[in-house]
């Protein structure tokens, strides 16, 4: 039997200690999931999971906001677990799907991810080795590794970190990114009320409120005229709603 024959060959087999301990070093790491959620992300999406799915990781959750495109059926295609909302609920609404989704299916680790191919998922291996070591939250914070970022986009970041501390109490680099880790725990008991950008601060508020344990870490933000042209990335107009929001929700 199969079975038999794999005992045998462990029992016969001449590793050294440190053969054995490498082997232990190689065990499977905990459950983890990629959450996507997209807009009319068709142009990009199946190039998008294509490099995380290179890079090790296959088990990815993506969530249409109510696409008028075939980002839905493109992320199908290159087998992700694909979700829809009906009309557009809003980016908060899609992660917050996508973790439920996650939930489900008894995740130990989610990490979020934006769908135009912004984020290198190269950052995700440090962001999982914080959480293995018991970090509730890993923040990716573009600031911390700011090369490239269009000015305007440097001094939003800057203020949206400023009323995201004035209004939620704590301070991080990048109260906006969407790249982020969550642990079973932050899952179990972070609990948003906001369904668009304002989201993203939202999630800073719970975790002072929980008292979650979050680590920073520097993340590569690629701007390309794909995702600096998007119609329905955060502008000045949105950014006012959201702040409103905001301070709606608190």
């Amino acid at each position: 039997m199969p079975a038999s024959g794999a005992q045998s060959s462990l029992a016969t087999s001449p590793l050294s200690l440190e053969a054995r301990g490498a082997e232990i070093k190689e065990l499977p790491r905990k459950k983890l999931y990629i959450v996507i959620p997209v807009l009319n992300e068709g142009r990009v999406i199946k190039e998008v999971l294509s490099e995380i799915q290179e890079n090790g990781y296959n088990q990815i959750i993506v969530v249409d906001d109510g696409s008028k495109d075939d980002s839905y059926e493109k992320a199908e295609e290159m087998g992700a677990i694909a979700l829809r909302h009906i009309i557009n609920r809003g980016k908060g609404a899609a992660v917050k799907t996508g973790i439920e989704a996650a939930r489900m299916l008894k995740a130990d680790m989610v990490v979020t991810m934006d769908g135009d191919g912004q984020h290198n998922p190269q950052d995700i291996d440090k962001m999982i080795r914080l959480m293995e070591k018991g970090t509730d939250v890993v923040l990716g914070s573009r600031l911390l590794n700011a090369k490239g970022m269009p000015t305007h986009k440097l001094i939003s970041n800057h203020l949206g970190n400023f009323f995201t501390w004035l209004i939620h109490g704590l301070w991080v680099t990048d109260s906006q990114s969407g790249f982020r880790a969550y642990s079973r725990k932050a899952l179990r008991v972070i609990n948003t009320k906001t369904d668009r950008y304002e989201y993203d601060s939202e999630i800073i508020s719970q975790i002072s409120k929980h008292r979650l344990h979050f680590e920073e870490v520097p993340v590569e933000a690629r701007y390309t005229e794909y995702s600096m042209g998007k119609k329905n990335k955060q502008n000045l107009k949105n950014g006012i709603k959201t702040l409103i929001k905001m301070i709606i929700s608190e």
